[in-house]
């Protein structure tokens, strides 16, 4: 079965669970699904059950989801199609970076394979999307960059920037600004005395605060103290 026989909404869950777990190792719930998706509990009850009787999900009453082999394979299909969208919209259509979610979120359930095809060949088989996300193969292979939450990392450090989250569309704009793009070098230093922030200096920029909200968005990798 090909993921284009999958409903919409199918297709939504499986990739929305997979996106839960793909940088936690918390299991994940119902109550996980349902504000992620935006729904009301009753609704995604009735969808994992559903998505359990197909075989793309294994689930025990107030227990967490898991998808099975074939879930999995589902959701890493939508997951390449929605981030080689993402990035063809950047490299090809000269979309900003916080432009593209929405854009793919829609395009994503009505292009073909044939198509999904054509986009990773003319984009010359990129490993990552314009946010630093992994963009699976066509087998299903995922390669994550090795890299944790700047949250993490105590300053002062010089760290690069492999990956931000794209939930925020605000947060995406705002780094764009600062010059803090995937694969830049940040310099990071103790922010203001009480402020729970970290000062990000980019060559040529001015630095600039960054709180909580924003450094569990942004993975890097550590290159020097």
């Amino acid at each position: 079965m090909s993921v284009s026989e999958l409903t919409p909404s199918t297709q939504n869950y499986l990739k929305i669970i997979w996106g839960l777990q793909e940088w936690s190792h918390a299991p994940v719930t119902p109550t996980d699904i349902a504000q992620k998706a935006g729904l009301r509990m009753s609704s995604v009850s009735d969808a994992v059950r559903r998505l359990a009787s197909q075989g793309f999900v294994t689930h025990t009453p107030y227990g967490a989801v898991a998808l099975t082999a074939l879930g999995r394979r589902h959701a890493l299909t939508m997951v390449r199609r929605h981030r080689l969208i993402e990035t063809f919209l950047v490299e090809i259509l000269h979309y900003r970076w916080h432009e593209v979610h929405d854009e793919a979120d829609a395009l994503e359930h009505a292009v073909s394979d044939a198509l999904v095809e054509r986009i990773d060949a003319l984009l010359g088989h990129p490993a990552r999307d314009p946010h630093g996300d992994p963009i699976p193969t066509a087998a299903g292979v995922i390669h994550p960059p090795d890299a944790v939450q700047l949250s993490t990392v105590p300053a002062p450090a010089t760290v690069t920037l492999e990956r931000i989250s794209d939930e925020d569309p605000a947060l995406l704009a705002f780094c764009a600004d600062a010059g803090i793009g995937v694969g830049s070098s940040l310099g990071l230093t103790p922010g203001p005395p009480y402020s729970d922030a970290v000062t990000v200096s980019v060559a040529g920029r001015e630095p600039v605060n960054l709180g909580a909200s924003a450094t569990t968005a942004l993975w890097v990798a550590l290159t020097g103290h």
